[in-house]
């Protein structure tokens, strides 16, 4: 037995047999022949330096800082020792007075709604949701830009996608006339460009026309809105949107998801939406942390303000460099457009220690792809500067005149030379 598993771990000359069928040795190596070598001429378009202790890390989804806030690593540390891992099995079997239901009354009382169902991921109440609402008999209005969760949704439900072009309401409109009622779903905050949805519009379209409206808030709540309950809440919107949905591992700094819902949806979505009935409940210790994170965002508001005016600052003033920004939010995309030009506007902020996140395809259209600056509440004056310098000296570097999202500013936007 001891021998066997040696050769296993090719640990006595034991070679491991070619056993994958051509037509998965093609499509991996079609990755590696056209990805790598070609467009990313034998680099990784994610993989360039390691930050050092004092860059500017601007990666993180952790918008309000409070992953090591002391309340909710205390609340998460007393759940562990208290209840260690808990009862390992789909939330399905929850009953009685668990700190999961509980949570999510609470969720509901914050946000205004009748229920909310809690899910282990942003992905799988995205998922979850449009499987149980959709089918192939009803159509699914989808923003081009929407977070690939809702696409992968709609293609699990076999339901048709309608797109509609970005934030624009017009063509929604048309689209919702020319094949009736059905769903529309779009997310408040876009998480590569940072621009916001026209709610209000896309919400009396939708009820005008007997459509359900979906709205993924995961990049606004806790940042927007009346105590951070978002986007919907903010523009009055809680009781005409149907379903609002977000991934709480973003502003609560946890790994859950959660949908807005009625009472008697919520019982149905749990016995119905596959992701629900296949996946793990929550753990103790992070129901214990969503609870305490949930406290600390209703009252700590600074972080909020803070929060908006390091955002603001920053879009201001890259906007005066010349940067083609559509951001309204916390998250600033730098659109630099084909994947090779992205490499070089990634090495040229990191060179200088600025770290963003890289976006490309499939998370932008193809020739879309970016640098997603991801500003938090705990950045101070001296590292916004910082940001701002770097972003001012390496314009002619990257050949910020040439991208195509230059070209597409207004002639009237001024840059500042310096």
């Amino acid at each position: 037995m001891q021998t066997a598993y040696a050769e296993l771990r090719g640990e006595v000359g034991w070679e491991k047999p070619s056993w994958e069928p051509a037509f998965l040795k093609n499509r991996v190596a079609a990755y590696y022949r056209e990805r790598v070598e070609k467009t990313w001429n034998g680099g990784h378009i994610m993989r360039g330096r390691q930050p050092s202790t004092d860059s500017v890390v601007l990666q993180s989804n952790d918008y309000l800082s409070i992953a090591r806030h002391p309340a909710i690593l205390r609340a998460q540390t007393e759940a562990i020792e208290c209840t260690g891992n808990g009862l390992l099995m789909s939330a399905v079997f929850l009953q009685g007075d668990e700190p999961q239901p509980r949570l999510e009354a609470e969720f509901a009382d914050y946000l205004g709604s009748e229920a909310t169902v809690l899910c282990q991921s942003g992905w799988c109440a995205n998922v979850g949701l449009v499987q149980a609402i959709a089918d192939a008999r009803v159509p699914v209005y989808v923003d081009m830009f929407a977070h690939m969760s809702l696409h992968q949704g709609i293609l699990c439900a076999g339901a048709v996608a309608r797109p509609f072009r970005h934030n624009d309401v017009d063509h929604l409109e048309r689209q919702i006339r020319r094949h009736g009622p059905g769903i529309v779903v779009v997310d408040s905050i876009y998480s590569t460009t940072g621009d916001m949805a026209p709610l209000v519009a896309i919400t009396e379209i939708g009820l005008r026309h007997g459509c359900v409206l979906v709205v993924d808030e995961s990049h606004s709540l806790g940042t927007h809105g009346p105590d951070g309950a978002g986007l919907v809440a903010a523009n009055g919107l809680a009781d005409r949107v149907h379903f609002r949905t977000a991934s709480l591992a973003k502003a609560f700094a946890g790994r859950a998801g959660l949908i807005t819902c009625s009472a008697s949806f919520a019982e149905y979505f749990k016995c119905t939406a596959r992701p629900a009935i296949f996946s793990s409940t929550l753990l103790p210790h992070e129901i214990a942390g969503l609870h305490a994170a949930l406290r600390v965002i209703r009252e700590e508001e600074w972080r909020r303000q803070r929060l908006h005016r390091n955002a603001r600052y920053l879009r201001d003033e890259l906007s005066r460099l010349g940067y083609n920004l559509a951001s309204h939010s916390q998250i600033i995309g730098l659109e630099s457009g084909p994947e090779p030009q992205t490499i070089v506007l990634r090495d040229a902020l990191e060179s200088r220690g600025i770290f963003g996140s890289v976006f490309c395809a499939p998370a932008t259209p193809a020739n879309r792809s970016l640098i997603r600056l991801s500003v938090n509440a705990a950045l101070c004056g001296s590292q916004l500067r910082r940001i701002v310098n770097a972003c001012a000296a390496i314009r002619e570097e990257v050949d910020l005149l040439s991208w195509a999202s230059t070209r597409r500013r207004p002639r009237s936007a001024s840059v500042l030379c310096r």
